[in-house]
């Protein structure tokens, strides 16, 4: 593995490590004060933190195993199994979302008493929640520095978490001030919250899995037939994986050329083609014209 690949890859374990800790504080915390104010928006908010958690676990896996070097079965690498991973953090936020809406409905139709909260979990909430927007703008900034898809999904749930954190408290307030229904009804919006932010990781990760293309077939083709003794450039195909993009194109070369100056002239396509558009794995077919 490239050493580039290969500390890119250590930097985001590194990452997911640091931030299991501090995912882990933050669901103890939750479920202390769920438990104390008996608030089933609380709780929900909790189980939410809790996938944050499993989350790095996940991870810290995923990246291990999209790490590996090219083998025999799997020829173009293992770097999908990150966006993969991605994927199944949607699952994840599936569940939740049942539980919360579950859990609300139940409350709606049989009533229940308002939660009490003492100033000490309104502290602890407001810990959790300084924690979480800490970590949002981390590993955003960590998920953009190091092209990953693991990081960037796990970063859109947790901010997943700071909306329903936020939608928690004022639930809490409105029971408070003598709205019973307040922390059902917040545990419904929390819910709305989370799938939206399902939907945003599967709009991400879904068109690397199906090979979507990572350059425009016109983009490579004028910067291909920039190259002297190109004739011309078609069959163009390119796609990504995690932070490689592969490409495939056909270049017409001059009839009279001999294989040698053809190959050479390949090689510079591909030369120009990593430096242009940053594509990593070229493959240039040559035909003469």
């Amino acid at each position: 593995m490239a050493p580039a690949a290969t500390e890119r890859n250590h930097a985001v374990r590194r990452v997911l490590a640091g931030l299991l800790v501090a995912n882990l504080a933050v669901v103890v915390v939750k479920f202390i004060v769920g438990a104390r104010t008996g608030s089933l928006a609380v709780f929900g908010d909790a189980i939410h933190s809790s996938v944050d958690a499993l989350n790095n676990v996940l991870g810290l896996a995923v990246v291990r195993v999209a790490s590996k070097e090219p083998d025999d079965d799997h020829p173009y690498g293992h770097a999908k199994f990150e966006t993969m991973g991605a994927l199944v953090i949607v699952v994840f936020l599936s569940v939740t979302i049942f539980e919360l809406l579950r859990g609300a409905g139940e409350r709606l139709y049989q009533g229940a008493p308002p939660p009490e909260v003492t100033a000490t979990a309104w502290i602890l909430l407001g810990s959790t929640l300084v924690v979480n927007v800490w970590v949002v703008w981390f590993e955003t900034r960590a998920g953009r520095r190091w092209n990953s898809d693991i990081l960037l999904a796990d970063a859109a749930h947790t901010r997943a978490d700071v909306l329903v954190t936020l939608a928690v408290i004022a639930g809490l307030l409105l029971a408070r001030s003598g709205f019973p229904w307040a922390d059902p009804l917040l545990a419904v919006v929390v819910a709305a919250l989370v799938a939206r932010i399902g939907l945003e990781i599967v709009r991400r990760s879904v068109p690397t899995l199906v090979d979507a293309r990572a350059c425009a077939p016109e983009t490579i083709q004028v910067s291909a037939e920039r190259v002297p003794g190109v004739r011309g450039a078609y069959a163009i195909r390119s796609r990504r994986a995690a932070t490689v993009r592969f490409a495939e194109l056909t270049i017409a070369v001059d009839g009279g050329e001999n294989v040698t100056a053809a190959h050479q002239i390949a090689d510079l396509v591909e030369a120009r083609l990593r430096e242009d558009l940053g594509l990593h794995e070229i493959v240039v077919h040559v035909e003469p014209c």
